[in-house]
Formats: C-alpha cells, sequence, structure tokens
C-alpha cells in the first residue's frame, strides 16, 4: 500500500477532471490535497463528503480552506470541512497513545512493524506535520521529560534511566546536544516545552514554561514555524523541546472548547515578554470582551493614547498569543477587518464564531 505523502505528491498537480472523479468515488485518499465549492449551494466540502453529488460545472476546486473561504464559500455542514486536519489517522493514534503514557517509550523500527506500521509511511506522516521525523519526536520528547524531573530536584540517574538510556554518558552527550547544557544544569535553565495542537483553521503551535504559555500560532509552513520557535525562545529560556506539559494539555483542553462553543474566556497562566507599552497593549486586547471588537484607535484610548494608533497596531502584530489575547478582535475605524498576521480569514472566522455563539446563548437569530 502506498504511503499518504505519496498519493499528496502524485496527485496534488493532477487535473481537476481527476479531482471531480474523487469527489464522486468519495475518496478519502484526497483529504486535505482539495477541497470542493458546491457554486449552487455556497457550500465547500471535503473530497468524501456523504452529501448528494453536484454536476461537474457546478464544482470549483480549492487547494485550501483558506481560499474556499477567501471566495465566500460556506463550511458543509455534513462533511464539516472545517474539523481538525492533521488529526492522526487511527494507525497512528494507538502509537501515539503508547507515547503519551510512558515519555521513555522507544519504538524501533522492528518494534513498528510488530505493531502493523510501516516505519517509511508513519515517518513521512511525521516531516509531513510535526516537521520532523518520529524518532526525532521520541528523543526530543525522551530529553524534555527528562529535564522536568531533574529541574524537579531529582538526580540525574533515574531520569536517564527513564528516558531508555543505557548509560549515563550516553544520556549526558545526548542531553548536551538537545538542551546546550548539561543534565545538571536543568535546575538554573528554563526550556520552553512546544506541543502541535490542531484547530478547525489548521494546525497550531504552542510553547510554554513553567510560569505559563508564551506563544501560541497558525502553522502556515511546519518545518519553517518549528524552526523560528526553537530560534526565538531564548527570550524565554535556554532553547526549545517538544514534550508534554501539564499547561498545554489545558491549552488543548480549552481551545476545543473555544471552538465548540463551550468557552469565553481562557483560564491559563501567560508568560508574557515585550516592552511595557507592547504589555499594555496587549491587556486591553485581554479587557475587550468575547464576541465584541474595538478598533485600533479605541484600544489606543483604552491605554491612555489616542494618539498611538500606529504603535498599538504594531504592538498587536507582534502578539505572541493568538485567541487567548484576542487581537482578532481589533479592526478598522471604518469596520473594515484590516491586518491579521494569521491571515483576514482566520479573523472572519473567530469573529463570525464568537458572534454566532453568542447569539445562540442569548437566543438571538
Amino acid at each position: 500500500m502506498k504511503a499518504e505523502s505519496d498519493k499528496v505528491i502524485n496527485h496534488a498537480v493532477l487535473h481537476d477532471d481527476v479531482w471531480y472523479r474523487a469527489l464522486l468515488e468519495r475518496d478519502k485518499g484526497f483529504e486535505g490535497i482539495f477541497w470542493a465549492g458546491i457554486k449552487t449551494t455556497g457550500i465547500f466540502c471535503r473530497p468524501a463528503c456523504p452529501a448528494r453529488k453536484p454536476k461537474r460545472e457546478n464544482v470549483t476546486f480549492f487547494t485550501s480552506i483558506r481560499q474556499a473561504m477567501e471566495q465566500g464559500f460556506r463550511p458543509c455542514r455534513k462533511c464539516r470541512p472545517l474539523l481538525r486536519y492533521g488529526d492522526p489517522p487511527v494507525w497512528i493514534r494507538e502509537i501515539l497513545a503508547e507515547i503519551e503514557d510512558d515519555a521513555g517509550e522507544q519504538l524501533r523500527d522492528s518494534d513498528l512493524r510488530a505493531r502493523g506500521v510501516d516505519p517509511v509511511r508513519l515517518r513521512r506522516w511525521f516531516r509531513k506535520y510535526h516537521g520532523m521525523t518520529f524518532q526525532f519526536y521520541l528523543r526530543t520528547r525522551r530529553i524534555n521529560a527528562a529535564y522536568r524531573k531533574i529541574k524537579s530536584g531529582g538526580k540525574v540517574t533515574t531520569p536517564a534511566m527513564d528516558a531508555g538510556y543505557e548509560s549515563l554518558s550516553g544520556f549526558h552527550a545526548a542531553f548536551r546536544k538537545q538542551t546546550g547544557f548539561p543534565p545538571s544544569g536543568s535546575r538554573i535553565h528554563t526550556l520552553v516545552t512546544v506541543r502541535q495542537l490542531l484547530s478547525p483553521l489548521g494546525p497550531m503551535l504552542a510553547g510554554c514554561t513553567d510560569e505559563g504559555i508564551c506563544f501560541l500560532d497558525f502553522q502556515e509552513d511546519v518545518q519553517g514555524d518549528v524552526e523560528k520557535a526553537m530560534s526565538n525562545s531564548g527570550e524565554f529560556g535556554a532553547g526549545t523541546l517538544f514534550g508534554a506539559h501539564p499547561l498545554l494539555s489545558s491549552l488543548d483542553r480549552q481551545l476545543e472548547e473555544y471552538f465548540y462553543g463551550q468557552r469565553r474566556r481562557f483560564e491559563l497562566p501567560l508568560h508574557i515578554m515585550g516592552t511595557d507599552f507592547q504589555k499594555r497593549a496587549w491587556q486591553a486586547l485581554l479587557e475587550i470582551p468575547y464576541a465584541e471588537t474595538r478598533s485600533y484607535q479605541e484600544q489606543a484610548e483604552m491605554i491612555g493614547n489616542r494618539r498611538a494608533v500606529r504603535a498599538v497596531a504594531g504592538a498587536n502584530a507582534a502578539n505572541r498569543i493568538a485567541i487567548i489575547i484576542p487581537c482578532h478582535r481589533v479592526i478598522g475605524k471604518n469596520g473594515g477587518l484590516a491586518g491579521y498576521g494569521a491571515g483576514v480569514w482566520r479573523k472572519q472566522y473567530l469573529l463570525a464564531h464568537e458572534k454566532a455563539v453568542l447569539s445562540r446563548e442569548t437566543g438571538n437569530t
């Protein structure tokens, strides 16, 4: 059986007629490759949508959700194309569950094959959705778990063994390579723990220290955004490692509640770095009520400097914690959406989502 990533490479350049045939056949192999806009209804669908199929002349194809929404198409209620793209398929979920239960888990290619998983296919999936190989992902998680145990007062020996290393020298070498400091330095150095989260608007990259969430942003370029996060982590600590952290687990749950319309306010500590002006601008953002908007002028007035409109806009653009610090709630003075670093289409969706949730709760139509 060919790997899913192979199918992406082979099919991404095929003619629309092939995509239309895939739509007719409800071919799940094209998930994430195209979305179909139905001109007669104004909705867009996944390739495997169970709805009745339109005529060829009534279909237009998009290679991203963004394109479909920018053209004014609404998400289909049957196939729900805004559900989290990148959710691991069933054959990966069991492997990920093992890793979550045991941070020291080492799964070699032979172990994967024994579980009926093709190592090459798994490696390609991780490269596509995480920007790294599966084995690299495992190593960073093991080092991160060891770092957290040592930082909390544990001895170096136990975390080394828990991480699956047979010798202390091998553990020390691997630890220093990943972090830039020896295991004993865990007590004085801070590492940013990073995790990819999934959302209806695409994957997000989140990071935290023990102090709080320090960044959350949408991933446009999986590999590039991971590298960018790692290079910028020096502002918060000594480096960045993928791994588990209670704050990131809470963030994942609260984000899901937000997108399901079950949460208006996030209850998470934040680790914010910035100038005094930026912090004042971001605090003003936190004071904008759910489902409401303010203009840049009004935000400037909120911090007591009505002339600082441009500076406020710059501070919003520098906001590292999307959605939680809701810069999407700031619009132009004329009511236009203005800019948004993650794309105006996402800003439009977030504002519409919040208004729809509020409307349902208040009984308004």
